[in-house]
């Protein structure tokens, strides 16, 4: 090796132990709905920047009982804005972390095409046994849900039917399984690089439901930890947005 390389090599040694030294791991909650954008951009995130996203998927509502038990989550992306803003109030988050991330959209989806009108009216003549939900009481998809079938009227006829899921993520279970004909799902579950991905789809007029609004914020775990910033700070880059908007979301 002649002497001219020596320093060159020692730069790159440095840059390397530099960049190692600084990346992080953290643990970031997610909401179920958010799966598969999610899994990408922390894919990304830890291509761009040597930051490792560790992820836990689940309904926002049993994501906030796992925060205040002391769960060790450092940033939270749940399904609705009411979740962090409450953890806000409680002292749980980083100050002036949270923001809107995505903006869902509520689907009524059945794996057999044809089967769901683009008018959602199988819900009033349709022969189906099973209506799949998310439960209202833990999941903003879930509570859409409810507040849809309430505006149409229709509650209380389908109550008998409902198949509720935990989070949004076994919900879709139960209808790509059939176990379900048809449920309420979010449309990033069926939309992959802006195409449906089969079956039948009503989506739901965003005047029938609460705006579905998704907040993240920096937990007081990850306070002054240079990963969640990093991550938070990488939601809101283009290249984070466009994975986003082809799974269904607004912006």
């Amino acid at each position: 090796m002649t002497l001219r390389f020596i320093p060159l090599l020692a730069g790159l040694v440095l840059a390397v132990s530099s960049l190692t030294a600084q990346a992080g791991e953290l643990q970031v909650a997610v909401a179920a709905n958010f799966t598969a954008p999610m899994r990408k951009i922390a894919a990304e995130f830890e291509k761009d920047t040597g930051h490792k996203a560790l992820l836990a998927f689940g309904a926002t509502g049993k994501l906030y009982a796992q925060i205040k038990n002391g769960a060790p989550f450092q940033v939270f992306l749940a399904a609705d804005d009411t979740t962090p803003a409450k953890l806000e109030a409680e002292g749980d988050t980083v100050p002036g972390s949270r923001f809107t991330y995505a903006i869902g959209t509520l689907v009524l989806w059945s794996a057999q095409p044809g089967f769901v009108d683009n008018q959602g009216g199988v819900l009033k003549k349709g022969p189906f046994k099973h209506l799949a939900m998310t439960n209202p009481k833990t999941a903003p998809y879930g509570a859409a849900a409810v507040a849809t079938l309430m505006k149409l009227g229709l509650l209380d006829a389908l109550q008998s039917k409902f198949v509720t899921g935990e989070n949004v993520s076994q919900t879709y279970q139960f209808v790509v399984t059939g176990n379900a004909e048809l449920g309420f799902i979010a449309l990033s579950q069926v939309m992959i690089d802006g195409q449906l991905s089969g079956g039948s789809t009503w989506i739901v007029p965003a005047d029938l439901h609460e705006a579905i609004r998704q907040d993240a914020a920096i937990l007081a775990k990850g306070k002054d930890q240079p990963a969640a910033l990093a991550l938070v700070e990488y939601l809101k880059s283009e290249k984070a947005k466009a994975i986003i908007r082809s799974h269904g979301y607004d912006l």
